[in-house]
């Protein structure tokens, strides 16, 4: 799963930007949590935009936002399937960019916060939206979309987010292309190289956005690329 995430301005991450057609200089963001605003890459009528997005997903089709069910992530394999995904999946898929995200593993007693990203500290992760118009305003809201860990990535996690490669940013987008729930986009390999670096459990509260909480407390960890 994915829970929390960073969105840092580097070099990287405005190359990734500009990657994806997308003039925009994005607000920092420290520990980004579930029913956040979050930046959304969308494309429209042929055309790419980016907007802020409510990451937790509401269907078009619910009474109204709650969060009875975990819809910040949406499993790969049952996205054709899920009532809440299917037509996300085929006609409203988008991207969020992304600094590093973090993740918990269990370490003797304690679960240990770990910080993910590439060395150019930027990912491009696979996303769905939908729009909900029960209120005044429409709820333009997202989730994230995870798949199986890689090999490498397993002692960390059992899941890990579909992290794009380049290459697959434009069919992602695309929605007149239709995508399966067994495109190799999907698949459980490390399609570039990861650093990890073990973080102060001050990160566990969401409410902490103190940048501090991103600095390394002990091991970096590098994970080859497929």
């Amino acid at each position: 799963m994915c829970g929390r995430f960073n969105v840092i301005d580097s070099p990287g991450l405005q190359q990734l930007l500009r990657d994806l057609g997308i003039d925009l200089k994005l607000p920092g963001g420290v520990n980004l949590a579930p029913t956040e605003p979050i930046a959304l890459v969308r494309e429209l009528g042929g055309k790419r935009e980016a907007g802020f997005s409510r990451w937790w997903l509401t269907p078009s089709w619910a009474k109204a936002p709650d969060q009875k069910y975990a819809m910040f992530n949406a499993r790969s394999e049952t996205l054709a399937s899920s009532r809440a995904f299917a037509l996300p999946f085929k006609s409203q898929r988008g991207i969020v960019p992304m600094s590093s995200f973090i993740e918990w593993r269990q370490e003797g007693p304690v679960k240990q916060p770990w910080l993910i990203t590439t060395g150019q500290e930027a990912l491009a992760v696979a996303a769905l939206w939908d729009v909900w118009e029960g209120a005044a305003e429409p709820l333009l809201s997202c989730t994230l979309v995870t798949t199986a860990a890689a090999p490498q990535f397993e002692p960390w996690h059992t899941r890990m987010p579909v992290m794009l490669a380049p290459d697959e940013y434009g069919r992602w987008l695309d929605c007149s292309r239709p995508i399966g729930a067994n495109d190799p986009l999907f698949r459980s390999a490390l399609k570039q190289p990861l650093r990890l670096q073990a973080l102060p459990r001050a990160v566990g509260n969401a409410r902490n956005k103190d940048p501090a909480v991103l600095a390394a407390v002990g091991e970096i960890v590098e994970l080859r690329g497929e």
